[in-house]
């Protein structure tokens, strides 16, 4: 969030902001997941796992080879290093049957990866995934035309990006006559499922890789309650105290693999992780950001702040001199003379009202790092001494330019230490950081998962984003708020730790800003199923948090229109 008023079109650039607005036109992108193909079905890519080097294949500008390391299958897999004007676009020409349809797939690692078809004769596809520190799979599928007998099946990188490795490359369907890798067969059963973390409602699984696996079933009590792409699951809905056994098989083209060795998990008696058990605040909770300082926004005490807000982050604390810790300075001046004496009483009517009221760090200018033992201790030293301080409940991550998830996992971990069950520790991460569980936000929410009370994702002033579906969605939508809060919500935060950011109004940020009504229709789609756009989840979510704005003051500044529709639409969720 900006200390300074937002005009259309600032914020800071990111990755995907160079060719958000062309990529929806450029790029046909199909969701994840088709029907299981036939048995008689045969991998069509020739040299998939590059055994024989670059053989059937053609990379432009001499950008691929074939390596040694890192390899997901076999002896060699391909590396492909983007230039400045090149992608490094590698591609091969597939002998397909007419009228038929085709899974297209391949594991990927290291910069930004695509892999598709072209020449169909119906739809041409094609997906991607952003930087990937251990192997993905992308999988697609094409349907082919009356007439078409061979299709060219691509994979690339992007412009400047890091060098991308794929391996394993799959065109499964029908023989077209010019294959001869062998089918899939079926993977594995999932070895070492183990209980990550648990709640009174919730229990997080992991479990390791298996070779050829495209996706992955867990079970409960020998029933099927969940499936994921990735090897981690997040099963909700279950009751406080009891024990629960759990499964997980991994399946692919070919089939399901046998169910890996059980493990039992017991639910807590209080609301752990992500409930906020023991710190008092409802099932739905909205939070908003109060302004330490005036920038054109409605100046207000905390005491002004409307009720609707179960969460009050006090913005910003700032960096110090020493490595890691934070500091807080209440702006009297440019608050109309608010003194710290009354912003300490402030709080405290606040909390007797049960409200909690959180101190934030960060901002998007804040310059905190947190990159070592030392910064990290330094870190939960400074804001406990805050929170004793002013009286502050917890505090917010805002960090919008990097964190290191080693230690700012350390640094909460400290801070809960010092500060008991009843912290409050909420994030605000930009959309780009929760795209994928490997970025550094998202592996610090799931490591401090038991601790963690909700992560309100910025929905705003970063252009178009992939949702949970590999479709590409523009801010601004329902489509937009669903399907990426989506991705939090399959990739293993319970939906009790998910809250959708925006802004109060159009002077909040540069981009991004919806009415209050398309916020409650996203809230009802992902809670209720209704309301939606093109996007339904595959499920509800009706234990939701709630959402979160940017700011109190700008919300003011419009007659508190978005507390107050929000605000009431929130306590009314299931």
């Amino acid at each position: 969030m900006d200390r300074a008023a937002r005009t259309p079109g600032t914020g800071r650039l990111r990755p995907l902001g160079i060719w958000s607005g062309a990529v929806t036109a450029a790029l046909a992108l199909s969701c994840v997941g088709a029907g299981q193909a036939a048995a008689a079905d045969v991998n069509n890519a020739k040299n998939a796992g590059f055994e024989s080097g670059l053989s059937n294949w053609t990379c432009s500008a001499g950008s691929g080879a074939a390596v040694s390391s890192p390899v997901h299958g076999g002896s060699a897999a391909l590396k492909a290093t983007p230039a400045a004007q090149d992608n490094a676009q590698c591609t091969q020409s597939v002998a397909v049957k007419p009228n038929s349809t085709y899974q297209l797939s391949a594991w990927v690692q290291g910069g930004y990866a695509y892999l598709g078809a072209t020449g169909t004769g119906t739809t041409d596809v094609s997906t991607w995934t952003p930087d990937s520190g251990s192997w993905k799979q992308l999988q697609t599928t094409f349907t082919t035309g009356s007439s078409t007998t061979s299709v060219t099946v691509y994979l690339h990188g992007w412009y400047g990006q890091a060098a991308y490795y794929a391996d394993d490359v799959s065109v499964s369907g029908p023989d077209g006559g010019g294959g001869g890798d062998p089918a899939p067969t079926v993977p594995a059963a999932p070895a070492g499922l183990a209980v990550s973390a648990t709640t009174s409602s919730s229990v997080s699984l992991s479990w390791n890789t298996v070779s050829n696996a495209t996706g992955y079933n867990v079970y409960r009590d020998g029933a099927k309650v969940a499936s994921a792409t990735g090897t981690s699951a997040t099963v909700s809905g279950l009751t406080a105290s009891t024990a629960y056994s759990f499964q997980v098989s991994a399946t692919n083209a070919a089939g399901e693999s046998a169910r890996s060795a059980a493990v039992t998990a017991t639910t807590s008696s209080t609301g752990g992780g992500g409930g906020g058990g023991g710190t008092g605040l409802p099932k739905h909770a909205v939070t908003g950001y109060w302004q330490n300082f005036n920038n054109g926004a409605t100046v207000q005490k905390i005491s002004d702040v409307p009720a609707a807000y179960d969460i009050i982050a006090v913005a910003f604390a700032d960096a110090t001199t020493t490595p890691g810790a934070v500091t807080f300075n209440l702006d009297s001046a440019g608050l109309n003379g608010y003194t710290v004496d009354q912003f300490k009483a402030d709080i405290k009517a606040k909390q007797a009202a049960g409200k909690k009221v959180i101190v934030s760090v960060g901002g998007e200018k804040g310059t905190v790092s947190v990159s070592d033992p030392t910064s990290a201790t330094n870190f939960a030293n400074s804001v406990y001494s805050l929170m004793q301080t002013y009286g502050f409940d917890g505090v917010d991550i805002d960090l919008e330019n990097g964190l290191n998830p080693t230690y700012m996992t350390q640094a909460l971990r400290a801070l809960s230490a010092k500060a008991g069950a009843n912290l409050i520790i909420t994030m605000a991460p930009q959309t780009i950081d929760m795209q994928s569980t490997s970025g550094g936000y998202f592996q610090t929410a799931l490591n401090i998962k038991d601790i963690l009370t909700v992560v309100n994702t910025q929905f705003y002033n970063s252009g178009a984003m992939l949702g949970c579906d590999g479709k590409v969605y523009s801010q601004g939508s329902v489509d937009f708020l669903t399907a990426l809060a989506c991705i939090q919500l399959q990739g293993g935060l319970a939906p009790s730790q998910v809250g959708l950011g925006l802004p109060a109004s159009p002077s909040g940020a540069g981009g991004g800003y919806v009415s209050p009504t398309v916020v409650n229709n996203a809230l009802d789609c992902l809670t209720k199923l209704t309301n939606c756009g093109a996007f339904k989840p595959s499920t509800a979510y009706p234990g939701l948090r709630g959402a979160m704005t940017w700011s109190t003051n700008w919300d003011a500044a419009a007659g508190n229109a978005w507390s107050n529709s929000v605000g009431a639409h929130v306590h009314a969720l299931p």
